[in-house]
């Protein structure tokens, strides 16, 4: 079990403060981030909080998923370890050249 906890399905209107006292009531919480869309500036409706113990953790996860939050149920899950990104760099096009010839 993680300390770093996943929590989905949020009301858009919801505030960083606002998720922290939800999860402070289980314990400290080291940090909370709202994920926002850089395009938008909205939120994205999913966010990050991390407790400062194992066992607090899983306490709000047992407590706070799907519960209701201004009447969405929120999905309360322990936070899976970020996938890595794609290259990027990349030079894309055909390529091409004499080299594909026999």
């Amino acid at each position: 079990m993680g300390r770093k906890i996943y929590v989905g399905n949020l009301p858009f209107s919801l505030t960083e403060d606002r998720l922290n006292e939800q999860f402070s009531q289980f314990g400290t919480v080291d940090s909370v981030k709202i994920i926002i869309d850089r395009d938008t500036n909205r939120s994205k409706g999913f966010g990050f909080v991390e407790m400062a113990t194992d066992q607090e953790a899983a306490e709000a996860i047992e407590q706070l998923n799907g519960t209701e939050c201004d009447g969405r149920p929120m999905k309360v899950n322990e936070a899976k370890p970020q996938a890595p990104r794609g290259g990027g760099g990349g030079r894309g096009g055909r390529g091409g050249g004499r080299g594909d010839r026999y």
